[in-house]
């Protein structure tokens, strides 16, 4: 049975602020729950205007207060940003405040430029050549599997769900080989999905945390009352893609009617790439484009996306797309 989640950037909005942000993400993340959704991710994003989930950890504390049963996480933590000692502790202490609900996926991208870089202190492209030996010691740190001269207090001993991220065949490579479960990132880079699902399903190495593959994939999903009415809520996050992928990035802006006639062809081209991994329209619709991806993917979750200007408009596409995905899950 199909199970389904929600992953949030945290977005900033045009004329909202940080704050508004994060009261957001805890509505959300309480209607997720109250819907009987499995997860709430939180994603680390750095020196972006329209993206509040920086600080993931404190973030997820603030989730965690505003929800009682959904597990809730990071889609992910980009380990190079930072040494896995520091990470054992932010996340064993996440299981003491909220104990048996607490997810960790972890990603290599590093996601920076120099100046970053230098705010870190770190060589993160240097960083993310360890990245395997660093999930190894950040496993060992929380499971005490490997003993190591150094205990983290909060974190050996904690009950935290370990997770693979990843767009391509390394994370594959590297969660089928540690007997992790694993998230493909199809909502931003559908390119390698396939071929990343079958490798990892194929070289799945059973471990003491998961006897076999299990795959969660992320689906960008706008579902509202009309065609047209999901169209435009929808066209909020396109206009972000389109500002990343043109170096331009700010925060989320208000909705547009007909956004994608206004553009030019490389960048319909680019949302039309995007939309193999996305649903978009009426209840049945998602349903439908939802039981298609889940067919061609055979995933035992999807986590869904879709940041919208309009708090609210998101809350509702949550509520249609839990109704649609009942018979999916089915």
């Amino acid at each position: 049975m199909t199970q389904f989640s929600v992953l949030d950037l945290v977005p900033v909005r045009e004329g909202g602020t940080v704050s508004e942000a994060f009261a957001s993400a805890s509505e959300l993340a309480s209607h997720a729950e109250k819907l009987g959704c499995k997860r709430f991710w939180v994603a680390e994003h750095h020196t972006m205007d329209g993206i509040a989930g920086g600080a993931t950890s404190v973030v997820l504390a603030h989730i965690g207060n505003a929800t009682h049963t959904i597990r809730i996480g990071s889609g992910g933590i980009m380990l190079p940003n930072h040494t896995p000692f520091q990470i054992a502790e932010q996340f064993g202490t996440l299981d003491a405040l909220f104990p048996g609900r607490i997810d960790l996926g972890l990603g290599r991208a590093p996601g920076a430029g120099p100046e970053l870089q230098r705010a870190l202190r770190k060589d993160l492209h240097k960083a993310s050549e360890y990245f395997p030996q660093d999930v190894l010691e950040l496993r060992a740190l929380l499971t005490g599997d490997v003993e190591l001269p150094i205990t983290a207090t909060p974190g050996l001993g904690s009950n935290v769900e370990f997770w693979m991220l990843g767009s391509s065949l390394f994370g594959a490579q590297l969660a089928a080989k540690l007997g992790m479960p694993y998230a493909f990132a199809a909502h931003f880079a559908p390119d390698h999905l396939d071929s990343a699902l079958e490798v990892y399903r194929r070289d799945f190495q059973p471990s003491e945390a998961l006897e076999k593959p299990h795959v969660m994939v992320a689906m960008n999903v706008f579902a509202a009352d009309t065609e047209e009415e999901a169209r435009l809520i929808a066209s909020s996050q396109q206009q972000s893609f389109v500002a990343l992928r043109s170096g331009t990035p700010g925060k989320l802006p208000p909705p547009i009617a007909d956004y994608t006639s206004t553009l030019p062809a490389p960048a319909r081209a680019m949302l039309d790439h995007l939309s193999q991994a996305a649903a978009m329209g009426t209840r049945a619709k998602v349903r439908a484009d939802i039981e298609a991806f889940v067919e061609r993917t055979r995933a035992d979750e999807i986590i869904l996306c879709g940041a919208t200007y309009d708090p609210s408009a998101r809350l509702r596409s949550l509520e249609l797309t839990v109704e649609a995905c009942q018979s999916v899950a089915a």
